[in-house]
């Protein structure tokens, strides 16, 4: 027990932290809060998987992110008829072509290993398919984005059930993951995570140019959402009767009908969002708590034990017969798959999907910070890094403008230092944030939950 001490003060002092946010603002605010920081939990569980097991850094996790969201809007988002009789069979067309080079470069590479031309004759093949894909998709995709683009202009998804996009996206991310970890898995240090931030930056800008997939930068808005909406439970008797229960001490001491009215429909207005966030809530905490057991079994484990000593010595791991590239690969992967599980989340939570806010410094550096903070190779403390980064990101702003306002009461309104400090309020989250690390480096540098192993 006394091994989870650290772990529960830390947690306990986070959970105070997100009750002081309902209790001083709003606790639509703090649910809000709580639901990003699972969602950026899970996030920081797939890059604990691949840095904390196998020391492998993944700087690509915002485009594995990006898989997560499309696949959210392909699978949910209804068809779009016109658009399919426009350019969708050419589309298939080109899908099935894409597969069959693959399966002839894969039949020639292992059926002419020794000839000497066969890098030539694959580059040759590669490009005429490049050529030919391109002159049947060209006119596909122009009618297609020409169909509505006010309100389509993409084939839209499937229309099916909103949860299993979270499944998908984990296996679009898992697909990605596995191609490039064929390519990129030999390089090491700063040239894999330079490689992984580029082919991230590569998915991104094809998903935003590429209208006919997505919209692009036009965004996808009014996905579905595994909860009921909050104007069909601001019109629910059963909701309304239960607010009013709920909060009859408050609404017996109001002076009129109109006023008990008004009051009891503001109730309930507050009411659904906090009812919505925490449907979202549970989902999430499903996810993050399945998650956590899994990791945990799977640290403590003979595989667990066996990614840590290749981790610490690939040498001398090699000797003992692991299979290095098999492993890297097994849990580049595995890792990958979660934080493409975390972006359908992530999208679901939104209702919208826009690839336009796709960036490296929300999406994979702040992810790092959260890995780095919480402690690499602890699933609790990556978790809690999570809670806690993501925390101060959202928190930083308006904390940094109540410390300006009261610094500064003594100064008139129009004082240019006071204006100035105002309008940068919410910049000061990357000093906060800077800080934070800066001081976790230099007293705490295995973070705050540091990697400890447990004999079992």
């Amino acid at each position: 027990m006394m091994q989870y001490k650290n772990v529960i003060v830390a947690y306990s002092i986070m959970i105070i932290l997100i009750i002081l946010v309902g209790v001083f603002q709003s606790w639509s605010i703090a649910l809000s809060i709580l639901n990003y920081c699972l969602i950026s939990a899970v996030m920081t569980i797939g890059a604990n998987i691949q840095w904390g097991y196998a020391g492998l850094i993944n700087f690509g996790i915002m485009g594995y992110t990006a898989l997560g969201g499309l696949a959210v809007v392909l699978i949910s988002v209804a068809p779009v008829p016109e658009a399919w009789d426009a350019g969708g069979l050419r589309l298939i067309l080109c899908l099935i072509l894409i597969i069959l080079i693959i399966l002839l470069i894969k039949f020639l590479s292992r059926k002419f290993r020794d000839f000497k031309n066969k890098t030539l004759i694959i580059s040759l093949i590669i490009i005429a398919g490049i050529i030919l894909i391109r002159f049947i998709s060209a006119p596909a995709i122009e009618n297609i984005e020409s169909i509505d683009p006010a309100k389509t202009g993409f084939l839209g998804g499937l229309g099916l059930p909103i949860l299993l996009s979270w499944i998908v996206g984990g296996l679009f991310a898992a697909g990605v993951a596995f191609v490039i970890g064929k390519i990129a898995l030999g390089l090491r240090a700063d040239y894999l995570a330079i490689a992984t931030l580029l082919i991230a930056e590569i998915i991104v800008s094809i998903i935003k140019h590429e209208d006919w997939l997505a919209r692009g930068v036009k965004n996808v808005i009014g996905l579905k959402r595994p909860a009921p909406y909050e104007i069909d439970l601001q019109n629910s008797q059963w909701f309304i009767n239960l607010v009013e229960k709920f909060n009859s001490s408050k609404l017996n001491f109001t002076n009129s009908a109109s006023e008990y009215q008004n009051l009891l429909t503001q109730y309930v207005i507050d009411a659904s969002s906090v009812y919505v966030k925490l449907c979202f809530t549970g989902l999430f905490l499903i996810i993050v708590i399945s998650l956590l057991i899994l990791t945990q079994r799977a640290l403590y484990s003979p595989w667990g034990r066996k990614m840590r000593a290749i981790r610490d010595n690939e040498i001398a791991a090699s000797a003992m017969g692991k299979n290095i590239v098999k492993e890297h690969l097994l849990i580049f992967v595995l890792g990958s798959a979660i934080v493409g599980l975390a972006g359908a989340m992530m999208v679901t939570n939104d209702g919208l999907f826009t690839p336009g806010s796709y960036r490296p410094m929300r999406y994979t550096f702040v992810i790092w910070v959260m890995v780095i903070v919480g402690g690499t190779g602890n699933n609790f403390g990556a978790i809690l890094g999570g809670f806690a980064v993501w925390f101060l990101w959202v928190q930083a702003a308006p904390i940094s403008l109540f410390l300006i306002e009261f610094l500064t009461s003594h100064l008139p309104e129009t004082n240019e230092l006071k204006v100035h400090l105002i309008n940068s309020a919410p910049y000061f989250r990357f000093l906060i944030i800077g800080i934070g690390l800066l001081l976790i480096m230099r007293y705490r540098p295995q973070g705050i939950l540091p990697e400890k192993i447990v004999k079992q």
